[in-house]
């Protein structure tokens, strides 16, 4: 599967972006989706991932209440909702999925196989 990010941008502190990522080749609707986040020199970090339909999602600590991941399994579409964003959400954010990930590994990136190639997102102060 292919995966094609798309909506990063510059932004004020406190506003909003909409990522989105769509899938082809296959459908993902089964699959484990996710986000994570990376800056320069630095480890890429998890932020949410949807485990399956029916799941709750999971999110990093740093994001709770602020962001939401969703899906729209027609559109083979992942989306992250970013609200009131920081200066310290700066990063590239790269998308990913996978058919076999396990419910206790959705925020380890070695668990998904198919990535996204990045959207930068620039927060300013």
């Amino acid at each position: 599967v292919q995966l094609q990010a798309s909506g990063g941008g510059l932004v004020q502190a406190g506003g909003s972006l909409r990522l989105s990522c769509t899938a082809s080749g296959r459908t993902v609707s089964r699959d484990t989706v996710a986000w994570f986040r990376q800056t320069p020199g630095k480890e890429r970090n998890f932020v949410a991932a949807l485990f399956r339909t029916g799941y709750s999602p999971d999110y990093a600590e740093s994001v709770k209440g602020r962001f939401t991941i969703s899906r729209d399994n027609a559109k083979n579409t992942m989306y992250l909702q970013m609200n009131n964003l920081r200066p310290e959400d700066t990063a590239v954010y790269y998308c990913a999925a996978s058919p076999s990930v396990i419910r206790s590994a959705v925020a380890s990136q070695t668990a998904y196989r198919s990535w996204g190639q990045g959207t930068l997102v620039t927060v300013s102060s």
